[in-house]
């Protein structure tokens, strides 16, 4: 009788989780941001399986320095609303930047992810900073650069 191969289904317990370090300076928020998502969701392993977290964990420093082409700095809008009348608030890039400049790195990574329970747990796997300093240097995470 022929032996048939079956899919190797990885459990996330088992998936080894390393942590990365990327550095956002000069960096394309949105080639940024996808490469980030591919190694959150685990895409870049072997051991990837769509129902599971076989993803890594990254530390983003210096997200105050991502660059936005073209006319994306004075275009592009954040739109939210509160849900009461008159609630909707509209902030452009440049005011984003200024005040929190770790959302357009944070909200262009889960844009990126699935919209469901997995992507809710694998978003809090992506740690956000302005400067060069992160409180993860007790985990060792290994430099990553991503090059075009």
């Amino acid at each position: 009788m022929k032996q048939e191969k079956m899919t190797k289904f990885i459990k996330s317990e088992d998936a080894d989780k390393k942590w990365y370090l990327v550095d956002a300076k000069d960096q394309v928020l949105g080639r940024l941001a996808s490469q980030i998502a591919k190694i959150i969701r685990g895409k870049n392993k072997p051991t990837f399986t769509p129902n599971m977290d076989t993803g890594d964990f990254v530390v983003v420093i210096n997200a105050d320095k991502v660059k936005l082409t073209g006319k994306r700095p004075e275009m592009k809008q954040y739109i939210h609303h509160s849900g009461y009348p008159g609630g909707q608030k509209i902030r452009s890039v440049r005011e984003v930047k200024q005040s929190k400049p770790e959302f357009l790195v944070e909200n262009a990574v889960k844009g990126m992810l699935p919209k469901n329970r997995l992507g809710r747990k694998l978003i809090k796997k992506l740690k956000v900073y302005t400067g060069e300093s992160h409180p993860h240097s007790a985990q060792k995470p290994e430099p990553i650069s991503f090059t075009e």
